[in-house]
């Protein structure tokens, strides 16, 4: 057992203790596998960054409930309003009697999402229905079945959201038939790009590809969406150029098509930017979103032209629990909190200080192949030589699970599960993020010694 006490990380048993060990049985014999679990403990108190568990063991979080928590554990205004909508009434299904918060979350999401033209906006529980009432929306308004997403890229884990999702194993394998009219298209990978193609040669021959698929596979004219994350989450946080991205808007365009961006996992201040597609200065048709917006209370949301969101009738979209009162009015504080506190520039700074460490860690160890991210959105792709570039799955358990035992969170991602990626809260201080970093570098490094000292 290593016992752990710095400012922050306090490791007091073995990663799982006593107290997670007998709840781990529990969960054994009554929780099916498929849900998977990143840490082997379980949860008593989050605040801000940090997490502590069962046996009292305090953890630095870098996983941020993936993703969900941009505005922290426990951000204490968000509490704070929680509890005072609990105390007025917990729900009433937005379809049988509406109320206040759901009307001024949609109106502050339609003035801070990109665009000035007419938007609408309406609320789900997750990420996943988020997209299918996207999809749908795009459907209804073009008259058009055909749906083009991207590889590597991710939008859920439910029928169409998954026939969307590009990596086959552990999320689509064994599960079909898939939604058809679903088509998929390359997306740059610049680490991973033929050699001898510039990135500006690469973006175009990719563009020219996606143009091709209306002659090869599925005719423009039978295309109802394009949906993109603006940095690819699941897929291993492979950011794309300006140039790629309003090149999709300018297809979109000619043809057409509408533009969904799924802001899920990149949405409301996590790469320094309100939604990340500011950064490539394109304005989508329809936007996704979900995660940390509500700060952990399950919410989701899909905005656009008002024109667009009005071609389903009453009744065709919705659900009964979408747009919770206790999500809207959660959702209202997270967007000032990220406003007020300064996240956005916070998010700058801390993705900042998260490369300048990753990229001294991949001086000291070879299998580090990169380091890449936006704002807080930042991952490093494990090989086993950077000249082939070959995936290097088997360090990241290890290295993951090491991390963990001594006190820091994180998680795994990438198409080839070879990559780490961190999704800090924007909360997080310069000396707590320096002590994670420190932990996780003790971490890489035993992982280092363990591959060598293997035959």
């Amino acid at each position: 057992m290593t016992i752990t006490n710095r400012r922050f990380v306090r490791i007091q048993t073995d990663i799982p203790g006593p107290k997670a060990r007998a709840l781990l049985k529990r969960k054994e014999a009554n929780v099916p596998r498929g849900p998977f679990n990143t840490a082997p403990t379980f949860a008593v108190k989050g605040e801000g960054a940090l997490l502590t568990d069962v046996d009292g063991n305090t953890f630095i979080d870098f996983a941020g409930a993936i993703g969900s928590l941009n505005a922290g554990h426990c951000p204490p205004r968000v509490v704070e309003a929680i509890k005072a909508q609990a105390d007025r009434f917990l729900h009433t299904s937005y379809h049988v009697m509406m109320y206040e918060s759901y009307i001024a979350l949609a109106e502050k999401l339609n003035t801070i999402t990109p665009g000035n033209h007419a938007k609408k906006t309406f609320f789900l529980n997750s990420g996943a229905e988020a997209v299918e009432n996207a999809i749908k929306i795009a459907r209804k308004y073009t008259g058009r079945s055909a749906v083009i997403s991207f590889e590597r890229g991710f939008h859920g884990r439910t029928l169409l959201a998954m026939s969307l999702t590009s990596k086959v194993k552990p999320y689509k394998y064994g599960f079909g038939p898939f939604a058809p009219e679903t088509y998929r298209v390359a997306y740059p990978y610049y680490y991973r790009k033929p050699p001898e193609l510039s990135d500006e040669a690469y973006d175009r021959e990719l563009l020219e590809r996606l143009e091709r698929m209306f002659i090869a596979e599925v005719p423009a004219e039978s295309v109802a969406a394009i949906i993109m994350e603006p940095v690819q989450g699941e897929g291993g946080f492979v950011v794309p150029s300006k140039r790629f991205v309003q090149g999709v808007r300018e297809i979109c365009d000619r043809y057409g098509i509408l533009m969904i961006v799924d802001e899920i996992q990149t949405g409301f201040g996590r790469t320094g930017k309100m939604f990340a597609i500011e950064h490539y200065d394109v304005v989508p048709d329809l936007m996704t979103m979900s995660k940390s917006i509500a700060a952990g209370v399950p919410l989701s949301a899909v905005t656009g032209r008002a024109e667009i969101m009005e071609a389903p009738s009453p009744g065709e979209i919705g659900g009964t629990y979408g747009g919770s009162p206790l999500g809207c009015v959660a959702a209202l504080e997270v967007i000032e909190l990220l406003t007020r506190e300064g996240l956005l520039e916070r998010a700058e700074a801390i993705g900042a200080q998260l490369k300048e460490r990753l990229r001294r860690m991949q001086e000291r160890f070879p299998f580090i192949g990169d380091v890449r991210g936006l704002g807080a959105m930042v991952a490093i792709e494990l090989v086993r030589d950077r000249q082939t570039k070959e995936p290097a799955k088997e360090l990241v358990g290890p290295i993951i699970a090491e991390s963990i035992r001594r006190g820091v969170i994180v998680m795994s991602a990438g198409i080839y599960s070879n990559v780490i990626r961190f999704l800090p809260p924007l909360v997080m201080t310069d000396d707590q993020l320096q002590e994670g970093m420190d932990i996780l570098e003790e971490a890489v490094q035993a992982a280092a010694e363990g591959l060598t000292s293997k035959p």
